[in-house]
């Protein structure tokens, strides 16, 4: 289901915050899930398809990375670190797929063209039906033999191979964050930057109250501009236009 809402729902139940939390209800370990699906929830905040670069699978990365920290016990930032090799192939396996749905995509044109609305809509339900099954088998493979596979397998991982695993997890929550960043900034926001790199950096405060003071701020500049439309932009009064001949000079010179 997560996999047809990344590319026909977009309601966003797809991200690995939301997915992680199932995950770690279903199989008992909430906490888990929600720290491991927030972790890499940061990972893939910056990492958007521009164009024909596709970023590496999202919904694998939020699956297998929460399964592989609460079945074999990995920290969050090495589950991530072994997500993202499957995201990567995943998104090949993606790629391939919609390069296959191209005759079918030409197939529904010329449906439409013939008014043949009964052909156009069974066709319509052919990618999120194999995306349906692709991903059920490959979230849940994993999960059906569990413990008694994953665990020996990352048990039999050198610990050099585990260390860097856990090394590129712990940088790429940063690296998708400043892509984030790179994406939405500019040059207005540096007050609030700069306003929260203290708070984290010097004040030492959690992320919850840094994330609420930053919503006050947002919801202060909203109504803000609200209230500036709606009194006509210049909250009701009216700046002189100067003197419009010589005998109001000295008048207008007085007044300002």
């Amino acid at each position: 289901m997560a996999a047809i809402d990344q590319f026909n729902g977009l309601t966003h139940i797809h991200r690995p915050i939301v997915t992680g939390a199932v995950i770690g209800i279903i199989l008992g370990q909430p906490t888990t899930g929600i720290i491991t699906g927030g972790t890499l929830e940061l990972v893939w905040a910056g990492m958007v398809p521009l164009a024909g670069a596709q970023p590496p699978n999202v919904v694998i990365g939020g699956v297998i990375g929460t399964l592989f920290a609460i079945l074999s016990g990995l920290s969050p930032t090495t589950a991530i670190g072994v997500a993202v090799p499957f995201s990567v192939a995943v998104q090949a396996l993606i790629t391939l797929l919609f390069t296959g749905m191209a005759p079918v995509a030409h197939a529904m044109d010329v449906a439409g063209l013939n008014g043949d609305t009964k052909r156009l809509d069974w066709m319509a339900w052919i990618e999120p039906a194999i995306l349906f099954v692709g991903f059920f088998i490959m979230g849940f493979l994993p999960a059906l033999f569990g413990q008694n596979v994953i665990t020996p397998v990352v048990k039999s991982i050198p610990r050099w191979i585990l260390g860097g695993f856990q090394a590129a997890g712990g940088i790429m929550p940063a690296v998708g964050f400043g892509m984030l960043l790179k994406i939405m900034w500019k040059i207005e926001y540096a007050p609030f930057f700069v306003a929260g790199f203290i708070a984290a950096a010097y004040l030492h405060m959690e992320i919850l109250p840094i994330a609420l003071l930053a919503a006050a701020f947002a919801a202060h500049d909203y109504f803000a501009n609200q209230n500036r439309k709606s009194s006509g932009g210049g909250g009701g009064q009216t700046v002189p236009a100067g003197p419009t001949t010589d005998d109001d000079e000295e008048d207008y010179s007085n007044g300002i």
